[in-house]
């Protein structure tokens, strides 16, 4: 027997009645309609949850079944990824836009890779953290990718996990410009489509190749 789809969008809760739906906010940027138009369907369905979720998103929790459509029609906003097999979210610090720390642009960087590679599959999610300095206040040394900005240049960093078996990711390349960086993460996607398992995390991918075989397929 065919298994039942859930609504669009949306994620089966643990009482198995109610729904939560996570609206795309590229790198945690939102604009002021979207805030309005959250906060008018959260009155008007009397959405009991409202999450900052740690993916820079917005979680709302606990809509029936029968509501979850008319919320996204309502709210006209995109689904972010939350079970897909796939690039599920970009996170991105401020960077040099706005933090007195910042030495590289991590708003721009994390738009442009979100953009090219939201739809691509994969084997499993995968999360990116881009931080425009070494302070990595987009936890990028524990993201499936990772970069952090320089004076010199972006690093970038692979394989990281902050699951149950938190992992450390393993720099693959330092000093990079802009075009590099995200050329180095397109190749880094590719080599892990074509030789990952099915639901085997970046993290899992490097233990079972070795970082060795992952920097002499993409450098």
């Amino acid at each position: 027997m065919a298994e039942k789809k859930g609504p669009r969008g949306a994620i089966l809760q643990r009482d198995k009645q109610s729904y939560a739906v996570v609206p795309r906010t590229p790198v945690g940027l939102i604009r002021p309609e979207h805030l309005e138009a959250i906060a008018r369907v959260v009155r008007k369905y009397n959405i009991p949850v409202i999450k900052i979720t740690s993916g820079q998103r917005l979680a709302l929790v606990g809509m029936r079944k029968e509501e979850v459509e008319p919320i996204w029609q309502e709210l006209n906003m995109d689904a972010g990824k939350a079970t897909e097999l796939c690039l599920h979210y970009v996170q991105a610090c401020p960077g040099n836009d706005v933090c007195k720390y910042g030495v590289r642009d991590s708003l721009g960087l994390g738009l442009e890779i979100e953009e090219l590679f939201l739809g691509q599959a994969l084997p499993a999610k995968v999360k990116i953290g881009v931080s425009g300095c070494p302070f990595c206040c987009a936890e990028s040394f524990v993201r499936d990718i990772g970069m952090f900005g320089k004076k010199a240049g972006w690093i970038l960093i692979f394989g990281g996990s902050s699951a149950r078996r938190p992992r450390v990711g393993d720099i693959l390349a330092e000093n990079l410009s802009r075009k590099e960086a995200v050329a180095l993460t397109g190749r880094c996607l590719d080599y892990y489509a074509a030789h990952g398992k099915k639901r085997e995390r970046t993290w899992q991918f490097v233990e079972r190749l070795g970082i060795d075989a992952v920097k002499k397929a993409v450098l």
